[in-house]
């Protein structure tokens, strides 16, 4: 017996619109939350890293050289040049999230955070279920996905591929 209102097909393709519909809004909406949850930790991070413009606060520089060991083979070893890579890694913690939050250099920035979770992995081995298995597969995700059309990335693509020598259509 048929029903009309409710017969197979329709259902599937209800279903199928339904879960093309939410596929092209995560595509729009997903990389914008996955930019700005992988930005606000680093970010924050550093900004307890400075006090005042280009002055690494004196706790930074304390836990980098004095505090935070590289754990490698089931040995703990100082953090090379810790002055040098505390500001490194200052630096990195306020620009990476900012440019991950704005969509510019995405890829990249996120490959730079992929990194330093790799790093902060070595220092604070224990973090790998909390933090850093998250902040990696947010990175790796941004990687795969790219910074999608909400981004200054996008933004830029448009406009290269705009102005591209024939990019307009050629009238007769």
């Amino acid at each position: 017996m048929k029903d009309a209102h409710f017969s197979r097909g329709s259902v599937i393709q209800a279903a199928g619109w339904a879960v093309s519909t939410l596929e092209r809004l995560a595509l729009v909406v997903a990389p914008l939350a996955l930019r700005i949850a992988l930005a606000l930790p680093f970010f924050r991070s550093g900004l307890t890293r400075w006090d005042g413009f280009l002055s690494l606060s004196p706790s930074a520089a304390y836990l980098f050289e004095e505090e935070f060991k590289l754990h490698l083979f089931g040995g703990a070893y100082d953090i090379p040049m810790p002055l040098l890579t505390a500001h490194i890694t200052a630096t990195a913690e306020i620009v990476l999230p900012i440019l991950l939050v704005l969509g510019l250099g995405t890829r990249f920035a996120a490959l730079g955070l992929l990194v330093m979770t790799g790093v902060i992995q070595l220092v604070v081995p224990d973090g790998w279920a909390n933090f850093h298995l998250p902040w990696a597969a947010m990175a790796l995700g941004l990687i795969a996905l790219g910074p999608g059309p909400l981004s200054l990335d996008h933004v830029l693509r448009r406009l290269c591929h705009a102005s591209a020598p024939g990019s307009e259509r050629r009238r007769p």
